[in-house]
């Protein structure tokens, strides 16, 4: 399977519509996916476009997790889910993206596509310009998490 990976730059358009990065499209038809759903991240300003499957698969993950019969349980589950919507990509390519959605990110015409593996952010560039960690930091990070994950072993 192959997989979401750089950083690309759109643009949005006067309608809020962006064009899904060709190479991320082609990703979504090896995956057989003509849905991805949207949903603003938890910890950053950003929105994550999860292909159905993965957002399916994530979703099993968390309810799982969950108790049905606790209330607050519930609630994290019902929340998470009435922030997410499905999108379809147009013809040409593109999605159509909600003026509050966008907003919310900070985007005003340009945007980074960001891959994540098995999905993908999108991002106002100076929002993502902010968040990212200093080259040599983010080397010890990694380095760290990989000794830490060897170490468990």
């Amino acid at each position: 399977m192959s997989t979401f990976i750089g950083n690309i730059t759109g643009r949005i358009d006067e309608k809020g519509r962006i064009f899904v990065p060709a190479n991320y499209r082609k990703i979504l038809a090896e995956m057989d996916s003509k849905r991805i759903v949207m949903r603003r991240d938890t910890d950053n300003e950003c929105i994550i476009f999860y292909p159905e499957q993965v957002w399916n698969n994530k979703v099993t993950t968390l309810r799982n997790a969950l108790d049905d019969w606790n209330p607050e349980d519930q609630m994290l589950l019902m929340q998470f889910m009435a922030d997410a919507e499905f999108l379809e990509t147009d013809n040409q390519g593109r999605i159509l993206i909600a003026k509050k959605d966008l907003e919310s990110i900070s985007a005003k015409q340009d945007v980074v596509f960001v891959g994540l593996f098995d999905r993908f952010a999108l991002w106002s560039p100076d929002k993502f310009e902010q968040k990212k960690i200093d080259q040599h930091d983010l080397a010890d990070r990694i380095r760290a998490r990989i000794a830490n994950a060897k170490s468990q072993i």
